[in-house]
C-alpha cells in the first residue's frame, strides 16, 4: 500500500514539474510576442538576455547600427505562426507568411556529426543585402541527396583527383570541376540542386570555391543575410512557404522578399521567437 502511495506521489510531482516548466515556456513566448507588438524593444532585449538567448557579438553589432541608434524599423519573425512582420514603432509596415526550420535532428551514414535544422531564436541583425544570391550547399546537402537516392558520397579535394572505373578522373581545374577522359580530353561538369555530379554510384562533394558548388536560383532573387549561414531569402519552392520545412533559414515568397529588400537597411534588428 505504501509503495503504491509513493509511486502515485512521485508521478503527481513529475506531472506538476512538467506543467510548471510548460507554463513558464508558454508565458515567455506570450510575453515576447506582446512586447514585440507593443514595440517595447528594451524589454525584449532584457527578456532575451534573461533567457540566455542571442549573441553578445550580435548585440554589439546592433548597438552600433544606424537602425538601432535612431530607433528605426525592425523585423519580427514568429516560428510558431510562421509569419514575418516589418514594423516601425507600433505600426506594421509589411507582413508575410514564411517557412522556417523543420526542427529535425538528423544523422547520416558515414558522418559522425549530428545536424539540427532549426531556425535560430533571438535578436539578430541584417548584416548584408544580397541580390541574386548563390546558395553554397553545405556538406549535409550532399549527404541528404545521397540518402534520398540510395547512393554514397565522395569528397573531391583540390590536387587529389577521383579515379573513375573507365580509366579517367574527376578533378579541379581553376574553379571548375572537370572530367578528364582516358585520352586526356577534359570537359567541365555541371551541377544544380537535385542534379549533383555522380561518379560510379557516388555523389561528388565539390570543394568550396568551385562553380559546381554554387547553385543559382535556389534562394530566390534576394537575401537579407543574418550571419552564421542564416538569412531571410526567397525560394524556388513557393509552396513550402507557411510550413516548417527549411534547414534553418527563413524563406519568403519571391514577391515578398523583393518588398523587404527594397525597404530594409543593413543594421536592421531582427527578432525571431
Amino acid at each position: 500500500m505504501n509503495r503504491v502511495l509513493l509511486v502515485t506521489v512521485v508521478a503527481v510531482l513529475g506531472v506538476t514539474v512538467w506543467l510548471v516548466m510548460q507554463t513558464l515556456h508558454d508565458r515567455f513566448a506570450r510575453d515576447v510576442a506582446r512586447l514585440v507588438f507593443n514595440d517595447n524593444l528594451d524589454a525584449i532585449d532584457r527578456a532575451r538576455r534573461e533567457a540566455s538567448v542571442g549573441s553578445d557579438t550580435l548585440r554589439a553589432q546592433l548597438a552600433t547600427s544606424p537602425a538601432a541608434k535612431i530607433g528605426g524599423p525592425y523585423i519580427v519573425v514568429s516560428i510558431a505562426d510562421r509569419r514575418l512582420w516589418y514594423k516601425e514603432g507600433d505600426s506594421v509596415l509589411f507582413t508575410a507568411p514564411v517557412a522556417t526550420g523543420s526542427g529535425k535532428t538528423v544523422t547520416f551514414v558515414g558522418s559522425s556529426r549530428v545536424y539540427h535544422f532549426e531556425t535560430p531564436r533571438g535578436r539578430l541583425v541584417v548584416q548584408r543585402r544580397d541580390s541574386a544570391p548563390a546558395w553554397i550547399p553545405p556538406d549535409w546537402h550532399y549527404l541528404e541527396q545521397a540518402r534520398k537516392r540510395g547512393l554514397s558520397t565522395v569528397q573531391l579535394v583540390r590536387g587529389a583527383p577521383i579515379k573513375t572505373k573507365d580509366g579517367g578522373e574527376v578533378t579541379v581545374v581553376g574553379n571548375d570541376v572537370v572530367r578528364k577522359s582516358k585520352d586526356g580530353s577534359t570537359r567541365a561538369l555541371t551541377a544544380e540542386e537535385g542534379r549533383e555530379i555522380v561518379v560510379d554510384g557516388k555523389i561528388v562533394i565539390p570543394p568550396y570555391g568551385t562553380t559546381q558548388r554554387k547553385y543559382i536560383g535556389v534562394l530566390g532573387a534576394y537575401r537579407l543575410y543574418l550571419g552564421d549561414g542564416y538569412g531571410l531569402h526567397g525560394t524556388n519552392e513557393p509552396k513550402s512557404v507557411g510550413q516548417a520545412v527549411s534547414h534553418g533559414c527563413v524563406r519568403l515568397r519571391n514577391e515578398d522578399i523583393t518588398v523587404l529588400y527594397d525597404r530594409v537597411a543593413i543594421g536592421t534588428p531582427v527578432y525571431i521567437y
